[in-house]
């Protein structure tokens, strides 16, 4: 009689579990039921924006649910990250977010009430998008040589835009400077205003994405000198390396991935990583995502989050070294 009651307990308990995790397999069986909000933590027409749309719009087509964007700027990022860490890990709300939200931000931002490496589940990066050294033409350098050689020639006298304090092209100018021994003005922006002043000449020079910078590129209105990659991006194959340039090490380039709320349900986390994806090796999509400038990057869950704690790893040094801080 014991052993049947002890059958009995056993037998209840399994059904309590079964109980409480039938929803959440069916609701991954299922996924998605209903539209997907992706938040992008900054305007319309950005990089982050770009991507977030065009992965969004093949999510809608095979998983046949809308996918769609909502462009939640300001703070650096922080105000849509910090949305999506907040929201119901249910699967229905996304982010597209890259390197400064979740590698840059908890080291220059003093306070954030919210920790993205671990408040966030990875779930695929999307693109490396290399940023690369623009000059204006005005400087008539052909290459990063003559470039470093007419900075040396006019120290101080030079200004290098950037999309803002302890930005990716902020920081990465900073170690530009300090690496090849120049000196330069930092000019701070908010936004597109950083490349409109360099367009116009007002500023001298600019690390910027090469989407947002490409078809100025074609123009022939600013000239490319070195990208920040490892190795060459397969959008300017024939623009150099910083490293390759004589700065061994010069790595400092943007990323972009989904991720999303902490306790979303493991299999909508494989789902959505498996028809990312298969995506990005659709040979339409990745020659389409290397015109407009992002290398297609795909891998698992596992190695997006390992990528991630080791960019956040190195910004972190980079950050506290340039003295770049916002309360």
């Amino acid at each position: 009689m014991p052993t049947r009651g002890v059958n009995r307990r056993i037998v209840g308990s399994l059904a309590a579990v079964w109980v409480a995790i039938f929803p959440v397999i069916t609701q991954a069986q299922s996924y998605p039921t209903r539209p997907v909000r992706i938040v992008v933590a900054f305007s319309a027409g950005g990089t982050t924006d770009i991507l977030a749309r065009s992965v969004g719009q093949q999510l809608t087509e095979r998983l046949k649910q809308p996918f769609v964007v909502d462009n939640k700027p300001g703070a650096g990022g922080n105000i849509g990250t910090e949305l999506v860490v907040r929201s119901a890990p249910d699967g229905y709300t996304l982010i597209v977010d890259s390197v400064g939200p979740i590698a840059v931000n908890p080291t220059l931002y003093k306070g954030l009430s919210y920790n993205p490496l671990t408040d966030l589940v990875p779930i695929v990066q999307i693109a490396d998008v290399p940023n690369v050294l623009v000059v204006h033409p005005s400087l008539r350098v052909n290459n990063f040589e003559e470039f470093i050689a007419y900075a040396k020639a006019n120290s101080g006298k030079l200004n290098y835009s950037s999309t803002g304090v302890g930005t990716s092209s902020h920081l990465s100018g900073f170690m530009l400077c300090k690496r090849a021994g120049i000196e330069a003005v930092h000019v701070p922006y908010k936004g597109a205003d950083a490349l409109n002043d360099l367009l116009s000449g007002r500023v001298q020079f600019m690390f910027a994405t090469i989407p947002s910078v490409i078809q100025h590129i074609q123009a022939g209105k600013l000239l490319p000198v070195a990208v920040s990659s490892a190795k060459r991006s397969r959008s300017l194959p024939e623009v150099p390396t910083v490293i390759e340039n004589g700065l061994p090490g010069f790595e400092a380039g943007s990323w972009f991935g989904f991720f999303a709320p902490k306790g979303t349900p493991e299999p909508v986390i494989v789902q959505l990583n498996k028809t990312v994806n298969e995506i990005l090796a659709v040979p339409s999509i990745e020659k389409q995502l290397i015109r407009e400038g992002a290398d297609p990057v795909g891998g698992t869950p596992a190695e997006f989050g390992q990528f991630v704690q080791r960019e956040y790893e190195k910004w972190r040094l980079i950050v506290r070294e340039s003295g770049a801080t916002v309360e």
